[in-house]
């Protein structure tokens, strides 16, 4: 196998349905202007709340994907 050089960045999701549907929102997003996405760790779940009620869910999200000089 090839040597390969991977980057890892942090993104966050948010959803008002649910942690599911934020970390989804954050890889869909990457996979919009990123190739080669290889693992997506899920290392935060929170929730944002407005006078007491879920205003939002949020996902903490590390996306690698292949590294290629030039980006």
């Amino acid at each position: 196998m090839a040597e390969s050089v991977y980057k890892i960045i942090e993104l966050v999701g948010t959803s008002t349905e649910s942690w599911e549907k934020a970390a989804a929102a954050a890889v869909n997003t990457a996979s919009k202007s990123l190739r080669d996405l290889r693992i997506a760790e899920i290392t935060t779940l929170d929730i944002q709340l407005e006078n007491g009620k879920i205003r939002a869910y949020r996902a903490k999200v590390k996306v690698s994907f292949k590294y290629s000089a030039g980006r």
